[in-house]
């Protein structure tokens, strides 16, 4: 399973609804929504700033990641970001790939 940081920010529906609702209730809402994809919420924070909401979810595929945003965006409570999150093993396996690349004037 991979790892993502969906960053997101609340409409003013969106955050009238975590007014009425509580934070601690979206967060359920979210690990629900997780869960019925087959992965798991294993972050969620709320922040002051441009994004509202930062959550750290694995879920199965990048597939999987977009159903999720856009099933959230939908909603019409939030737009969301999505970011992978590879492993640091998955990085060393990277370093490792053989990639055919020319720097832009070299």
């Amino acid at each position: 399973m991979a790892k993502y940081l969906f960053q997101s920010r609340l409409t003013a529906e969106g955050a009238k609804g975590t007014a009425h609702e509580g934070g601690s209730a979206r967060r359920a809402a979210i690990a629900k929504v997780t869960e019925s994809l087959g992965g798991k919420l294993e972050q969620f924070y709320y922040a002051f700033g441009d994004v509202d909401v930062y959550a750290i979810a694995e879920v199965p595929d990048n597939v999987t990641a977009a159903a999720a945003a856009l099933a959230v965006t939908q909603g019409g409570g939030a737009t969301v970001k999505t970011v992978v999150l590879p492993a640091p093993e998955d990085m060393d396996k990277a370093g490792k790939k053989a990639v055919e690349y020319r720097a832009p004037g070299r």
